[in-house]
């Protein structure tokens, strides 16, 4: 008795809650066609908003200033390799697949990006003096009137007058500050430096600004400078090697000029020298002998001086540009046509949103 009680008691309370949830989803629906119909009873104010909207989305890409990119794309390549290894692992790359050996020198793989995105290179680059339409002038000074910076500073006398045109030593404290905010700046905002493929050696540079000139600027010598830096960096022992052989060659032959003259110095001296006597062929003889020493120490240092021009040759990379900005550049912008639907769209679900809550609030005060 008490089973079939409790099972009718459970059948009870099954059919109430599905009744409970029907009920509930009914709810549901109907406060969503309330609110829909609520909304629908609004459409002057979301039309009016609406329109409002459209309308400063107009202003915004009239009065919005186009952002133009300059991008420059070159290739690195590495001299030197890594034998056999290395021709296999150029035909695994190109399946896809990395088997690793190759150079893994300072600035392979990523190294080289992260060089052009950092603070000394930057820093050089707006120090630099670029040519803007037919004008001389720093980088850096472009970069200010671009952002109109010199307005706020008008009223600090510390930065008002404020030249970079003074050897860098001389900077101050607030020269260290500007460059400092530029570079982290151009870094978050501007400057983008990647490999177009992970398989490739292609490096991209681009930089975008709203001064057409700046972009393109800027970005040539970002690239000028940093390749420049790389390539004396890669090269710096062979180069020092180079330099002392050669100093080592010059000073080597001017001892055997000196010797030679010397011979002929104590030829003339005894020209017709009696057999009897060998003792006045002595003198001659000795500078002889330093000639051929030094002959015979010039022979190997011209020989090694050789290895290392080939040696500095081998060492410096092949950098090849692919492409470089050129005017006019590319321009992102904001059309009429977009900044009217967006403007539009925008404010209307802005509006309709505000509604419903402000309608949501109204309803719970009143309950």
């Amino acid at each position: 008795m008490n089973t079939r009680a409790k099972r009718v008691e459970s059948k009870g309370n099954s059919q109430t809650t599905n009744l409970e949830d029907e009920i509930s989803f009914k709810e549901f629906v109907f406060r969503i066609k309330d609110g829909y119909n609520y909304l629908v009873s609004k459409w002057k104010i979301i039309v009016l908003m609406s329109s409002i909207g459209a309308l400063c989305g107009l202003l915004y890409a009239y009065f919005d200033k186009p952002v133009y990119i300059a991008e420059c794309t070159f290739v690195l390549e590495e001299q030197g390799g890594t034998g056999g290894l290395g021709q296999y692992a150029g035909l695994a790359s190109m399946v896809g697949i990395d088997i690793g050996g190759g150079n893994n020198g300072l600035f392979q793989g990523d190294n080289i990006i992260e060089l052009y995105k950092s603070r000394r290179m930057i820093r050089k680059t707006l120090l630099s003096i670029g040519s803007f339409e037919g004008k001389k002038d720093l980088l850096i000074n472009r970069y200010i009137e671009m952002n109109r910076f010199r307005d706020g500073w008008t009223n600090n006398p510390s930065l008002k007058n404020i030249s970079f045109y003074v050897p860098e030593n001389q900077f101050k404290r607030q020269h260290d500050s500007i460059i400092n905010v530029m570079v982290k700046d151009i870094k978050k905002n501007h400057l983008i430096v990647e490999k177009l493929d992970k398989r490739l050696s292609i490096i991209s540079v681009k930089l975008s600004s709203k001064d057409e000139w700046f972009s393109k600027v800027f970005a040539d010598k970002i690239v000028e400078n940093v390749n420049g830096f790389y390539v004396q960096t890669k090269t710096k022992k062979s180069s020092e090697n180079l330099k002392i052989l050669q100093k080592q060659a010059d000073s080597v032959k001017n001892v055997l000029n000196l010797s030679l003259g010397s011979v002929a110095s104590a030829i003339d001296a005894n020209p017709n020298t009696n057999p009897a006597f060998q003792f006045l062929k002595v003198p001659s003889q000795r500078r002889q002998v330093d000639v051929q020493a030094s002959s015979a120490i010039y022979a190997e240092v011209t020989k090694n001086l050789e290895i290392a021009r080939i040696a500095l040759r081998k060492e410096t990379p092949l950098i090849q540009m692919i492409d470089s900005p050129v005017l006019p550049l590319e321009r992102k912008y904001v059309s009429k046509a977009m900044g009217i639907v967006a403007g539009f769209i925008v404010t209307g679900l802005i509006t309709c949103v505000f509604l419903s809550i402000r309608a949501m609030i109204k309803r719970m005060l009143q309950n």
